[in-house]
């Protein structure tokens, strides 16, 4: 028999996206216990926050600011996975380059769901923030089969009320996950000499035509000018290069870090 610790820490490990041989080895539990807890039903720990959005009375989250942050950042590097038990994994990649953007991230994942853990589970070049919750699909109705890409992606009535109050928290989300700043370069012709001209730009890419199209609404209604870039004929960037625009961006988003 194994005590209350041993399981919640197996099960905790499990969670992380780790194998039940990687489990095992780390605490000595045999891989059929661990099954075995995986697929009981009693819970391990008191139950959570009720959502928002499955009470009588439907409400929005209660960080509006973070939802619309974490709403851009699965639109564009996340993903929302079953597991037993009725629970949905929320996963957002986000690359070892930027360890602030990791932390918000997390951040973000906790002010939906405040008693559920959040996990970072380390991969080539990268960290998946993780958290486990029966309630992500209720709170990302965009969740289906497929790729995001492949099928449509619309924005419930409720959501576009968080969007359009907080539209700078859903721009940084998106830039976060599929975008960047970058300085880009030219030459010209001064006084008979040709000199090297640097200008910062910023670029979003998504292949989904829905998504793009919710980042570009958001920059409309902010005033900020955008231009599309084709690549192999498909418009998939989208640049924001006009000095005004770039300084906008700057000062609500700014470069990853």
């Amino acid at each position: 028999m194994y005590d209350v610790g041993t399981r919640k820490q197996a099960l905790a490990l499990v969670s992380q996206g780790l194998s039940l041989n990687s489990v095992s080895r780390q605490t000595g539990v045999s891989r059929a216990a661990i099954r075995s807890w995986r697929t009981r039903l009693e819970p391990l720990s008191p139950r959570s926050e009720p959502c928002p959005r499955c009470s009588e009375t439907p409400r929005d989250p209660d960080d509006p600011p973070a939802y619309a942050y974490l709403l851009g950042l699965y639109l564009g590097d996340g993903c929302i996975s079953p597991a037993p038990r009725g629970v949905y994994f929320l996963r957002v990649a986000c690359s070892d380059a930027w360890p602030g953007l990791i932390d918000a991230c997390a951040e973000a994942m906790r002010s939906a769901r405040p008693d559920n853990k959040v996990f970072r589970v380390p991969r080539q070049g990268c960290q998946n923030v993780t958290c486990h919750s029966k309630h992500w699909p209720c709170l990302f109705p965009q969740h289906g089969p497929g790729k995001k890409h492949e099928r449509e992606i619309a924005l419930e009535p409720w959501q576009q009320r968080i969007v359009e109050a907080h539209p700078w928290d859903f721009v940084k989300g998106l830039i976060h996950s599929d975008g960047c700043r970058i300085t880009n370069w030219t030459t010209r012709i001064i006084g008979g000499e040709r000199k090297r001209y640097e200008y910062p730009r910023y670029f979003f890419t998504n292949k989904s035509d829905d998504i793009r199209a919710l980042f570009t609404d958001t920059l409309d209604r902010l005033g900020v000018e955008w231009t599309h870039c084709t690549r192999a004929g498909k418009p998939y960037n989208i640049s924001v290069a006009r000095r005004a625009s770039v300084a906008l961006m700057d000062a609500h988003v700014g470069p990853k870090y």
